[in-house]
C-alpha cells in the first residue's frame, strides 16, 4: 500500500480529527473526516478509503453499530479509537470486524505504525462499492436504500441487512450460517426459522416468485445467492 492511501476518520470532537489530519496528511495520507456514522458510512461507500479510523462514541449511533453496518458489504479495515477501555467493547469491536483497536489518549507514533501496518496486512483489500444493480433492481449501500424499477422499496434493518449481504458478493452463495452470524450474530447460527422468514418478506416485496425466483436463488441445504448481473441483461 503506498502512502497515498485514504483514510476516513469518522470522530465527533474536532480537536481529535484535526490533531489525526495534520498528522496523517504529514505521512503523505489523505483524509477524509465525518463527524457523524450516517456521514461515515455514506463517506466509506462513496469514497473507498482505503482505511477507517472509527470513534464508538458518537452522536447519532454508537460506532459498534457503524462497524456493523460497514461489514454488511466492505472488507475495508477498520482502526478502532475510542476511549472506551473494558475488555468487553474491544472484544465486541474486534468480533464484529475490527482489525485493531486503540484507546484514548494514545501515542500517535505507535498510532502510524499500527495504521502503516494495517495497511500492509491488507494490500489486496477491496474498498465497499457505492451501489449495486441487478437489473431492475439497485442497491445504494451509501444511503442503505432499495428501488425496484425506479421505485424505492420500504426494507426493514434485518430485510436490508440481508439483501446487502447477498448484493454485496453476487452470484456467489453465502451459507445460512454465515448470514445468520452476520445478521442475528454468533449465538443465532442454528436458528435457519428467522432466515427463511426474512428471505420470504424481501422476496414478497421484490415481487420475486420462490418458485421461478428472478433475484433471490436458494441453494437447498446451503444457503442462498443473488443472480449476477449478467444474467438479468
Amino acid at each position: 500500500m503506498s502512502q497515498a492511501a485514504t483514510l476516513l476518520v469518522i470522530d465527533d470532537e474536532p480537536q481529535i480529527r484535526k490533531f489525526l489530519r495534520i498528522s496523517l496528511v504529514s505521512q503523505g495520507y489523505k483524509v477524509i473526516e465525518a463527524a457523524t456514522g450516517g456521514e461515515g458510512l455514506a463517506q466509506a461507500a462513496l469514497a473507498k478509503p482505503d482505511l477507517v479510523v472509527l470513534d464508538l462514541g458518537l452522536p447519532d449511533m454508537d460506532g459498534q453499530q457503524v462497524l456493523r453496518e460497514l461489514r454488511e458489504w466492505s472488507t475495508v479495515p477498520v482502526m478502532v479509537l475510542s476511549v472506551r477501555a473494558s475488555e468487553v467493547q474491544k472484544v465486541d469491536a474486534l468480533d464484529g470486524g475490527a482489525n485493531d483497536y486503540v484507546t484514548k489518549p494514545f501515542g500517535i507514533q505507535e498510532f502510524l505504525a499500527r495504521i502503516r501496518a494495517l495497511l500492509r496486512q491488507a494490500p489486496q483489500a477491496e474498498a465497499g462499492q457505492a451501489t449495486a444493480s441487478f437489473g431492475p433492481l439497485l442497491v445504494d449501500f451509501a444511503f442503505r436504500k432499495v428501488t425496484l424499477e425506479g421505485v424505492e422499496v420500504a426494507l426493514t434493518r434485518k430485510e436490508y441487512a440481508l439483501l446487502a449481504q447477498l448484493a454485496g458478493h453476487p452470484g456467489r452463495v453465502i451459507t445460512q450460517q454465515q448470514l445468520l452470524k452476520d445478521i442475528w450474530g454468533p449465538t443465532h447460527v442454528d436458528d435457519t426459522h428467522y432466515l427463511r422468514i426474512v428471505v420470504a418478506h424481501v422476496r414478497q416485496k421484490l415481487g420475486d416468485d420462490p418458485t421461478t425466483p428472478r433475484f433471490i436463488i436458494t441453494e437447498p441445504g446451503v444457503g442462498y445467492r443473488l443472480v449476477a448481473p449478467s444474467t438479468l441483461e
